[in-house]
């Protein structure tokens, strides 16, 4: 509060000396009396436009110091007229004071007195200087004007001073702010994770993101400008946009998911799933933090951004190789391991979560060509606290193209948790088919199609799918061709395996991680076997069930 003092203070001492200097330009100066023209009425030949001379022929010098030399024109129709006096200028002449009696010379100013227009001017210091008339705009400016300039840029360093020294003031408290506010982050951030270390972000590559890394109890929104819409699903919008750093201009780019007010619901849960310290992992979508912003009436999550978009946006533009598929494959069977899991990498226990909206377009591809999940909305934390009635009210959830039978026909098993994560896994599938179908190891590729392709819509209904997935027990069709390639096959067969129609006769995501593993290097492909005691019988390939 003391700057602020100081800043107004000087503020108003600059504007308080300016009517100073003004009142101490415009007292006389110590002199003789004025001489000048003085006569009454007299016609005048002056035109109003260029100079002239009042064509008084009596001169007369002023009773009182004071006075000065005046001249007035006046224009009536064809009969101007000019007069010519002295007048003391601290009273009032025609109902007007004058304003520029320190002029040397008579420089007329059109003026308004007692209901008409008349031209009036007024000067002192030479003799007779109320004999000519200046009409033109084009002379010298009078030296009053002149001091007034003098005197306003001579006051312009301290107005300057003013403003630098609040500019200053207000960055400095905006700095501090935010430092304090990255300082309470970081205790925080500190107290929550002790037990865990430092936890970095997942993709460097994609982005840095250590600014906002691990801002779950914000309490001030983050400064984000938004860039443009890179998605749009059926909960929310999600835009590239720019995360400023202080007290640098720098910034990151992150991805924001804007949920509208109604999609309050999809919005916690998405937040609450992230929320899971657990959660993190190299394949799941970065989290940074989520905001309420209560003058839209929106609500945000703020992640990681990818470039490269979507899973199925990348499909769509690229044909891959085996090695690409191999990454994109293994990387999100192990995203989806881990979801599933009930321990982290290192071992500490963590509540199992399914995703229930597996499809390509909810899996973003890294700039590394591996994957990584996102749009929590619908998944469900398969906490030992829920009960059946709990897991029935969940709904029936989902795209329904990427529907397990079983969801379809809404006859998951509640009382076994794992019956959830077996329609993961069955959307996981179909989504490596996708993958698969863009492989140039397969042989002829043709350009991409979802599953199923163009035997059902575009959107299709529930109902639609259980005509194909239930009455005709239909898959994505899988070419005698694409097995002509050793890894190919070994996909293929898990593919078969994965959306098989009996939940419990699928693999598990853990199984397909280690099924990929098998495929690392090929050439050793036909010396290893699921017999190998690091994979489980369950998991062995084979030509059929």
């Amino acid at each position: 509060m003391d700057v602020w003092r100081v800043c107004f203070s000087v503020f108003a001492l600059a504007i308080a000396q300016f009517p100073v200097h003004l009142a101490m330009h415009h007292l006389p100066a110590n002199r003789l009396n004025n001489l000048c023209k003085f006569c009454d009425l007299k016609t005048s030949d002056c035109d109003g436009k260029s100079e002239c001379l009042t064509n008084c022929n009596i001169t007369s010098t002023c009773a009182l110091e004071e006075e000065v030399c005046v001249s007035i024109w006046r224009k009536k129709e064809n009969n101007n007229t000019v007069e010519t006096l002295c007048h003391d200028p601290s009273k009032k002449l025609y109902g007007l004071f004058l304003t520029d009696y320190n002029n040397t010379k008579c420089v007329m100013k059109e003026k308004v007195s007692q209901g008409s227009s008349i031209h009036i001017c007024s000067c002192s210091n030479e003799e007779e200087c109320n004999e000519i008339l200046f009409f033109h705009t084009h002379q010298d400016p009078p030296e009053d004007v002149q001091v007034d300039w003098v005197i306003l840029i001579s006051l312009l360093p301290l107005l300057v001073l003013a403003v630098l020294v609040i500019t200053i003031f207000y960055m400095y408290r905006v700095y501090r702010r935010r430092q304090l506010q990255s300082k309470k982050l970081r205790h925080k951030d500190q107290l929550d994770h002790s037990d865990t270390g430092p936890i970095m972000p997942d993709d460097r590559s994609d982005s840095s993101s250590t600014h906002a890394n691990n801002l779950n109890h914000n309490m001030e929104p983050l400064p984000i400008e938004l860039d443009v819409q890179v998605g749009k699903g059926r909960f929310a919008e999600v835009y590239k946009a720019k995360l400023k750093q202080s007290p640098s201009e720098q910034f990151e780019t992150v991805a924001v998911k804007i949920f509208p007010e109604e999609e309050y619901a999809s919005w916690k849960n998405e937040k609450d799933i992230f929320s899971d310290m657990n959660l993190k992992h190299e394949n799941i979508l970065h989290f940074l933090t989520a905001e309420t912003r209560k003058v839209q009436k929106q609500y945000w999550l703020i992640t990681a951004y990818h470039p490269r978009g979507n899973l199925q946006e990348y499909l769509t533009r690229h044909i891959i190789t085996w090695q690409d598929l191999w990454l994109l494959g293994e990387s999100l069977a192990r995203a989806v391991a881990h979801l599933h899991s009930d321990h982290t990498p290192c071992g500490r226990p963590k509540v199992p979560i399914v995703h229930r909206d597996l499809k390509s377009s909810n899996i973003l591809v890294k700039k590394n060509l591996t994957c990584c999940l996102c749009d929590f909305g619908l998944a469900l934390r398969l906490d030992n606290s829920l009960s059946v009635d709990d897991l029935a009210n969940s709904g029936q959830v989902g795209t329904a193209r990427y529907m397990a039978p079983e969801v379809l026909e809404s006859r998951i098993n509640l009382e076994n948790t794992e019956s959830f994560k077996q329609t993961d896994v069955y959307s996981m599938a179909l989504v490596l088919w996708e993958i698969t179908s863009r492989c140039n190891a397969i042989g002829e590729v043709k350009d991409y199609e979802p599953p199923f392709g163009s035997k059902v819509r575009e959107h299709p209904c529930v109902e639609s799918m259980k005509d194909n997935v239930l009455r005709d027990r239909e898959r994505p069709e899988i070419p005698n061709s694409w097995v002509n390639h050793q890894g190919i096959q070994m996909v293929c067969s898990t593919i078969t395996e994965c959306w098989d129609h009996d939940p419990e006769a699928r693999l598990t995501a853990q199984c397909v991680v280690e099924r990929f593993g098998e495929t690392e290097h090929l050439d050793k492909l036909s010396t290893r076997s699921c017999s190998e005691e690091k994979i489980p019988e369950d998991c062995s390939v084979s030509d059929g069930k």
